[in-house]
């Protein structure tokens, strides 16, 4: 069984919805990042970073960066088929587009809410985060053209699509609908799966 250590709204989304879409044994552990609780020594323990969402694989070993448990998840349940065969060129372009969006969406995502923790002058926090959310849109601006329809890749629902998914709904939906409307079609198409829908309303409802 895998056990899932995440917060409602977190970036332990993707990897929930990851688990259920590739019929995995999972539990989530509620490690609510509002209560503190990812900051305790028993959860140090697990993730030095102190941060969720951590992943404690069958074999008791711990993962943590969610992009990578995802890639993962794709090789250890192929059967799921939610990402192409490893070594193939379609596997490539899988792959480079969920770390576009680990290291450029979610990094941004990360300075627009925690602004604080990006400079140690107070006077500088809203320019950390309003030069974050131009960031942040204009990656996704860039998403958006590469995106063949239905899904990233084309007619595969993969990993990186559930990984689009989470950081679609931490956008401002207005401004998305309007700017990118393949990732508001593909967002909404994995939102509506019925082993994600549930997952969805307890992280964006």
């Amino acid at each position: 069984m895998y056990l899932l250590y995440g917060s409602n709204g977190s970036g332990s989304a993707s990897v929930e919805a990851a688990l259920a879409l590739s019929g995995a044994e999972y539990q989530v552990v509620q490690t609510p990042t509002a209560d503190g609780m990812h900051l305790t020594e028993d959860f140090k323990a697990i993730n030095p970073r102190q941060q969720v969402p951590a992943l404690r694989l069958p074999d008791g070993s711990v993962m943590t960066e969610g992009s990578a448990m995802m890639l993962h998840l794709a090789d250890a349940i192929p059967a799921a088929r939610l990402a192409p065969a490893p070594g193939t060129p379609a596997r490539a372009q899988h792959d480079r587009w969920l770390v576009f969006m680990a290291v450029n969406i979610y990094e941004g995502e990360l300075r627009k809410g925690y602004s604080d923790r990006y400079t140690d002058d107070p006077a500088g926090v809203e320019g950390v985060r309003t030069s974050a959310d131009v960031y942040v849109k204009r990656h996704h601006a860039i998403l958006e053209e590469a995106i063949v329809g239905p899904f990233i890749l084309g007619p595969e629902r993969s990993m990186a699509d559930i990984y689009l998914w989470m950081l679609a709904g931490w956008m401002d939906q207005e401004w998305l609908t309007a700017h990118c409307p393949k990732i508001t079609a593909l967002a909404a198409r994995i939102a509506q799966d019925p082993s994600v829908a549930p997952i969805h309303a307890t992280h964006f409802g």
